[in-house]
Formats: structure tokens, sequence, C-alpha cells
């Protein structure tokens, strides 16, 4: 694969996006890029909890309760647009079900993974030094990404056991990219309904973990050189998602830290403009 085939559609998007995003190289001071995926969480509950450490990050950073999933909103094509920089047609990652190898959507190019690239497998091709850890809470999460890219995965317990290996890693790696994906807040959906007072405090939860792990790198002096991303794959209606309403597309999509400008979005962002921005934070 050419190096400009593997990201010539994250580029589009970034030249679109760049100037309400962040600078093209990474700004002085930033050391460490973490972002943080909570699977179900819609921009429309964001909104109604007001969950203090994403709004101490909105308060500090660029953000956007307006942000857009891909369709379908399902899990798998969302995750993989969000780290893929690209949608369905081009990564073929159309359900939950999809696997490497098995698809009826071939994508358009192909990584060291034998997938449609990733800014995991790119930033280990273009920075090989780089240190990257994974942890995810969804084991379906482990499908999308070149398995070699990372120096460690961890298919997480629960999302507190996702938060406090993440920290761990952080704390002794130092690690250039770190992510970290929460499931409970979709369970909550599924199990009681979006907007529902088990779905809210399953907000408040995540966003509690989320705290946790900003006061770990606060207490190692990390999170003055840490650029943390917040976003989700997709929202709910009722029990269910996949469907086609706003409280199932918007997601939230919040960018703190170096560099980083203050105020809302008020350009459009799709959730695949998330692995374009990441590469831009690395010039």
């Amino acid at each position: 694969m050419s190096r400009s085939g593997g990201i010539l559609f994250g580029s589009i998007v970034l030249l679109l996006l760049a100037p309400a995003l962040v600078r093209p190289a990474l700004p002085a001071g930033a050391r460490h890029i973490v972002v943080i995926g909570v699977d179900g969480m819609g921009a429309e509950g964001v909104a109604r909890v007001r969950p203090p450490q994403l709004t101490r990050l909105m308060d500090r950073g660029s953000w956007t309760l307006k942000a857009r999933a891909v369709i379908p909103t399902v899990s798998a094509p969302n995750w993989a647009s969000m780290i893929m920089g690209a949608g369905p047609p081009q990564h073929g990652v159309t359900s939950n079900e999809w696997r490497a190898g098995s698809f009826d959507i071939a994508p358009v190019c192909q990584g060291t993974g034998g997938i449609f690239p990733t800014i995991f497998g790119l930033l280990r091709q273009q920075r090989p030094p780089a240190v990257i850890g994974i942890f995810h809470d969804w084991d379906g999460f482990g499908h999308l990404f070149e398995r070699q890219a990372p120096d460690l995965i961890v298919d997480a317990a629960s999302p507190r056991d996702a938060i406090a290996r993440a920290g761990d890693f952080l704390v002794e790696r130092r690690p250039t990219l770190t992510f970290v994906h929460l499931d409970d807040v979709d369970h909550a959906g599924h199990n009681h309904g979006w907007l529902s007072p088990q779905y809210d405090e399953s907000i408040r939860e995540a966003d509690r973990l989320i705290g946790e792990l900003l006061t770990r790198l606060e207490k190692q002096q990390m999170l003055g050189q840490t650029i943390v991303l917040v976003t989700a794959d997709h929202g709910g209606k009722g029990t269910k998602h996949g469907g086609l309403t706003m409280s199932e597309i918007e997601i939230p999509w919040i960018m703190a830290g170096p560099g980083v400008p203050r105020g809302e979005l008020v350009r459009p962002v799709n959730t695949y403009d998330t692995a374009a921005t990441l590469a831009a934070c690395w010039g």
C-alpha cells in the first residue's frame, strides 16, 4: 500500500476541518494522546446529565455535541470509522459481525493487517518507536485494528478494569497513544432505555472513571502534556440503536490539551474526523 493511498481520505477530511480542530503539528508541550470512547453515549444524554469531568474538558478545549456517527448507527461500523478515518463504503465494516477476510464490501485499500488502515497501524508505520496501548471493554473492538500495531492490547473485564489498566500503562510506559473503550453506558441503554434514570447514572459513572484517569495523569504531572479526546460510537432511542434518528446519530466530540483551542466547534464534525485529527497532531 502506498503512503498516500492509506491516508488520502483522512487527509481530505483534515484539509476541510483542520482549522476548527488543531494545528497540523504536535503542539509544544504535548507528548501523549489519550482517546476515550464511551459506547452508546449519545450527545443528548451528555447534554442532559452535564457530567462534571466532561464539562471541565469542554471548558478548556474544543467540543461539539452535534458530531455525527455513520450509518448504520451500530458499534463496529462506527468504531471502525473513528479509528480508520473513513466511512463504511471505504473500509467495508458494515455490521458487528464483520471480520477481517470475511466481508461483503471490500476495503478500498489495505494496510499491514489486511484491513483498511487504522490510526494505530499508520502511527506504527510512520513512527516505529511510538508506544501504543488499546484497552477495550467490548471484545468486538478487538477485530477492528491491526493486532501487531499496539504494544499492548487488553480485552478488559469491565470499564473499571479498562481505566485502571490504562492508567497503569500510562504511568509506566508514558505512551504516545492510548485508546480506552468503555461499554456500560450502552448496556444501560439496552437494558433500561436511552435517557432512562439508569442510563443517566451510567454516564455519571463513566464520567467518574474518566476523572480517575485524569487524576492519575495529574498526579504524575502528565496531564499538562496530554491531549485527551472523549467521544462515542452512537446514541440510541428506546432500548435500541441502528436506526435513522438524531438521538442515535449525534455524539459528543470533546478534545482538550496543549495547543487545542477553546470553544464550541461550529463546523460539522463526523466520527471519521477523529483519526484525521490524531494524524494532524503528529504532523
